[in-house]
C-alpha cells in the first residue's frame, strides 16, 4: 500500500483517480482547499472498504502546505499535483489577479508542494511526482493565456525536477489529457459558448472533440491507470517524460 497525496480531489480528476487508486489498494490523501471539501470523496472510499482521509491544503499557501503536512502521521509515498482552475478571456479583458492565481494554483503550488515533500522522499530513497498537465501543455487555444502558461511550464518544471532526483528511486512525470469531462470543463463549455457566440453543443462538437481522431472524452480510469503504471516499480526508469492521453491530437 502506498500513500498517495492528491491535491484538488473534492470533484473532478483528483477525486476520480483517488477513487480509483483507492480501490487498486492504496491509502489515499484526499486534499482540497477545506477538508470538508474533501470529505464526501473520502466518505465514498471508506464505504467501498478503502483507506482514505481528508486534508486541507491551500498549495498557494506556505503555510498551509506546512500545516497539513505537519499533522500527516504516515509520509507521502506518491504526489499527485492536480489542484487546478480555469478562467476563459482575451488578454485584454484578463484581470492580472485572476491571470496570477492560475500560475501560482497550477504552478508555483506544484513547485511549493513538491519542494516541502522532495526531503522525506530522498530520505527514504523512494518517490513517485506525477503532475497532472493537459493537452494546454502542449499545444495553445485561444482565451486561456494563463491556463497554457501554467500548463506548458508544468512540463519544463517536470524536466528540471526528474533530473534532479535522478541520483535516486524518484521519478517525476507529466501526464497530458485532453478533455475530461469534468466540472471544470462543464464551466469551460458555458463559458467558450459565451465568448464564441455559439451554442454548447457546438462548443463540445466542433472545439473540444474535433481536434481529437478518437473522439471521445478521456475518462477518469484511463488517468488512473497510467499513474498506477508511473508509480509502479516496472516504471522505475520513465521520469522526465510527458506523457500524452489525447485520442491521438498531437499525431497529427
Amino acid at each position: 500500500m502506498l500513500h498517495i497525496l492528491i491535491t484538488g480531489a473534492a470533484s473532478g480528476i483528483g477525486a476520480g483517480v483517488a477513487r480509483e487508486l483507492a480501490a487498486a489498494g492504496h491509502h489515499l490523501l484526499v486534499s482540497d482547499l477545506s477538508a470538508a471539501a474533501a470529505q464526501p470523496v473520502v466518505d465514498g472510499i471508506l464505504a467501498g472498504g478503502g483507506s482514505a482521509q481528508a486534508l486541507a491544503l491551500d498549495v498557494a499557501s506556505d503555510a498551509s502546505v506546512a500545516a497539513a503536512l505537519a499533522g500527516l502521521a504516515q509520509p507521502v509515498d506518491v504526489l499527485v499535483n492536480n489542484a487546478g482552475l480555469q478562467h476563459v478571456s482575451a488578454l485584454e479583458q484578463f484581470p492580472m489577479e485572476k491571470w496570477d492565481l492560475l500560475v501560482q494554483v497550477m504552478l508555483t503550488g506544484v513547485a511549493r508542494l513538491t519542494r516541502a515533500l522532495l526531503p522525506a522522499m530522498r530520505a527514504r530513497g523512494f518517490g513517485r511526482i506525477v503532475n497532472i498537465g493537459s493537452i494546454h501543455s502542449l499545444v495553445a487555444s485561444p482565451y486561456k493565456s494563463a491556463y497554457v502558461a501554467a500548463k506548458h511550464g508544468l512540463v519544463g518544471f517536470s524536466k528540471v525536477l526528474a533530473l534532479e532526483t535522478a541520483d535516486t528511486d524518484i521519478t517525476v512525470n507529466t501526464l497530458c489529457p485532453s478533455y475530461v469531462r469534468t466540472p471544470l470543463v462543464e464551466r469551460q463549455i458555458a463559458d467558450q459558448a459565451r465568448t464564441r457566440g455559439i451554442a454548447e453543443s457546438d462548443v463540445v462538437r466542433q472545439i473540444m472533440l474535433a481536434p481529437m481522431p478518437k473522439g471521445v472524452f478521456i475518462e477518469y480510469d484511463e488517468l488512473a491507470g497510467a499513474i498506477a503504471f508511473l508509480i509502479s516499480r516496472a516504471a522505475r526508469n520513465i521520469t522526465g517524460q510527458t506523457i500524452a492521453l489525447d485520442g491521438g491530437w498531437t499525431a497529427q
